[in-house]
């Protein structure tokens, strides 16, 4: 946060400070976003410590307009220090919300592979969302290699290509090398120390306190779309932390909620953000897909 937002935070009568906070939070600067829900949930504060001094009424023999002008300007300093750090919650649920809000058509911006996943990661995503011709693409392309992952995992196909579109923005940000050449990484499965394949490294988004933060990561390399599938499945059968994901069927959510539960992803509304690209391929073709009663799916011995 520049000098002038972290005042703002700081004294309720800095309106310049108000001023430079609301320039960066039109820029959509994570730091300045926060910086606003605080200033909101400071504004509520404000207005319950208001109520309390309503309901206690005014000293009949002592009372005066001065010194109601200072018991405001108090209780609106109060009100920011009692807002300062965790909080109350509600600028932490504010944050949560305007993310969810700011994400483009394509849901992209996701970040796997936190410190509890080591395994998966994301890159970083495009300015513009995915165009229609883009998006119809993609899922033309991976259908095939989806159907057969899909079958694997006892999951829709769909919920593949909308976790690949999530992690990927419509295959626009595959992790490449510093030649340029992609590494079909759907997933933005990173590169453990156990892995022997070929790896790339690329900027990705990371969620750390609920805030995307740009960083730098390793990720893992294949010679093809269907090897990255392929690799996936190995990943979430081998893992038992992404157990609840197998057999999900065509519940995208539950499928989302799942891999997020394990540790997939950082980014707190990682499964919503799924749901909602998955809902958008409804009108995709596919071959019948045996769900999860007709098809249990068992975890694979061993991981990776």
């Amino acid at each position: 946060m520049t000098a002038p937002a972290a005042a703002a935070a700081q004294n309720y009568a800095d309106f310049a400070g108000l001023d430079a906070l609301k320039r960066s939070a039109a820029n959509r600067d994570p730091t300045a976003v926060r910086a606003v829900a605080q200033q909101f949930e400071a504004m509520f504060a404000r207005m319950m410590i208001k109520s309390m001094r309503d309901a206690s009424g005014t000293d009949p023999i002592f009372g005066s307009d001065q010194q109601k002008m200072y018991e405001g300007m108090y209780d609106d300093q109060l009100s920011l220090q009692l807002t300062r750090g965790r909080g109350l919650g509600l600028a932490d649920m504010l944050v949560r919300q305007l993310q969810r809000l700011a994400t483009p058509s394509s849901a992209s911006g996701s970040s796997s592979g936190g410190a509890t996943a080591p395994a998966a990661g994301a890159t970083a995503p495009q300015a513009s969302a995915a165009t229609p011709a883009e998006q119809k693409s993609f899922v033309s392309t991976l259908w095939p290699a989806a159907q057969s992952a899909a079958q694997q995992l006892g999951t829709d196909p769909r919920n593949l290509i909308a976790q690949a579109a999530l992690e990927t923005s419509w295959g626009r940000s595959v992790p490449r090398a510093a030649s340029g050449g992609s590494s079909n990484n759907l997933f933005g499965i990173k590169a453990a120390p156990t892995w022997g394949g070929a790896t790339v490294e690329a900027p990705t988004l990371e969620y750390r306190g609920g805030a995307p933060v740009a960083t730098t990561g390793s990720f893992r390399a294949y010679g093809s779309a269907a090897q990255s599938m392929q690799d996936y499945v190995a990943l979430l059968r081998g893992d038992p932390r992404y157990a609840a994901a197998l057999n999900t069927g065509s519940d995208a959510q539950a499928f989302g909620t799942a891999l997020q539960r394990g540790g997939y992803a950082t980014d707190p509304a990682y499964a919503s953000k799924l749901s909602a690209i998955a809902a958008r391929l409804g009108d995709v073709p596919q071959e019948s897909l045996k769900l999860a009663s007709a098809l249990p799916i068992t975890r694979a011995t061993g991981s990776l």
